[in-house]
Order: C-alpha cells, then sequence, then structure tokens
C-alpha cells in the first residue's frame, strides 16, 4: 500500500494559492493544481481530504493527485506553474523582424521579379541587419505560420 503523502500549508501558502486557484489569468491546469493542494492541506477546518475524495471533487486521476502532492513537497508552490522547457530553441527571428518579413511579402516584389522567393526574403532579412544568417526553411516556416493576405 502506498505511503500516504501529507501536505500541511503555511497560512502564506495556502493564501497565495487561494489566489491562483481564483485567478482568471493562470491556466486551467496551474488552478487545479492548486485546488489539489488546498484539498490536501492538513491544516484545512475539515482536514485534508484522501486521494479519491480530491478525484471525485476535481475529476483528476490518482497519479496526478499524487504526482501534484509530490512536486509540491519536492519545490514548494513553485511547483503549481509550469516550468520553461529546457532543451527548447530559441527563436531566429523576434515579432519585429517577423512583422518586416510580412510586410515585406505583401509589397511589390523587387524590379524584374514576377514574386517574392524564399531566397529573395533570406537575403532582405540579412541586408536590412534584423539577421546575420538565416535559412529559407525558417523564412517559410515563420509565413507558413502567419495569416497575410496577398490580394
Amino acid at each position: 500500500m502506498p505511503v500516504a503523502i501529507e501536505i500541511v500549508l503555511q497560512v502564506e501558502e495556502r493564501a497565495e494559492i487561494e489566489k491562483i486557484a481564483r485567478s482568471t489569468k493562470r491556466s486551467v491546469r496551474e488552478k487545479t493544481r492548486a485546488r489539489i493542494l488546498l484539498l490536501a492541506d492538513a491544516n484545512r477546518e475539515e482536514g485534508s481530504l484522501r486521494v479519491e475524495q480530491i478525484c471525485g471533487r476535481l475529476r483528476v486521476s490518482p497519479p496526478t493527485v499524487v504526482r501534484v502532492k509530490k512536486a509540491f513537497l519536492a519545490r514548494g508552490v513553485g511547483s503549481i506553474f509550469h516550468k520553461e522547457q529546457a532543451n527548447r530553441k530559441v527563436r531566429v527571428l523576434d515579432g519585429e523582424a517577423e512583422a518586416f518579413l510580412v510586410a515585406s511579402v505583401c509589397s511589390e516584389a523587387p524590379q524584374g521579379r514576377a514574386r517574392w522567393t524564399l531566397e529573395l526574403l533570406k537575403d532582405k532579412l540579412i541586408a536590412a541587419s534584423y539577421v546575420d544568417a538565416i535559412s529559407k526553411e525558417t523564412v517559410r516556416q515563420v509565413l507558413k505560420k502567419t495569416n497575410s493576405s496577398l490580394g
């Protein structure tokens, strides 16, 4: 039989977690984690709820409750929030560069050309000093994700 994990929230922690649970600016996942901790708190007036009771109230699975409890014991209130992905690639183009790229695509094609090519757009970004180097594939992917109307 698994060992029961007891959560004991301090007054400040409980206030912070309650604020997160009621927030309209937090994700559903973060608010659910906060609610799990609030229901599992041994300092509640009614006492802590069992895992099955928390699952019934919040419609989550037992492993989720156990995982949230373990994470709280390991990392505290910070365990509620989404962790930044460690291996995430940095974006090559920022918002300003993307806007420049879309504006370029929507403008007239260069002299002697019927339309913009990925190679021409790549060269224009480099010439405008938005990037030192960029691949045609990156330009293509950025344009694919935008909803630009070419007429």
